[in-house]
């Protein structure tokens, strides 16, 4: 009793993640298939772009790597359901996304193109 009197703002404070993540979870999960690829290929397209950020040009494998790292661990459960072929298809899409974003758009280009310290 005493550990809880003393660690209650902790404890809320993790109950309070955890229904996050489960609701967030839910509600990804009940959203239709089409809006769900959506989401994971608009979140491909961000992943892409801070590989190319953080590794720059020619490392193609070494940035397929990076983003199926970070899918990996935002995505777990469905990296269990798509095959890596599947993956990489969906990465070759949002590269030539990421493409067109750099030809159009010159703030991705600063982005892209800016190195972090």
């Amino acid at each position: 009793m005493e550990f809880i009197t003393e660690n209650w703002a902790l404890i809320v404070a993790l109950v309070a993640a955890i229904t996050a993540g489960v609701v967030a979870g839910i509600k990804f999960y009940n959203m239709p298939t089409d809006k769900q690829l959506s989401k994971v290929k608009e979140w491909l397209l961000y992943a892409v772009t801070m590989a190319e950020k953080e590794l720059g040009g020619g490392t193609g494998k070494l940035k397929l790597r990076y983003v199926y790292d970070l899918f990996l661990s935002k995505f777990g459960w469905l990296a269990k359901v798509i095959t890596f072929e599947q993956f990489s298809g969906l990465v070759d899409e949002a590269l030539e996304e990421m493409k067109r974003l750099l030809e159009s758009n010159a703030s991705v280009q600063q982005l892209v193109n800016t190195v972090q310290k």
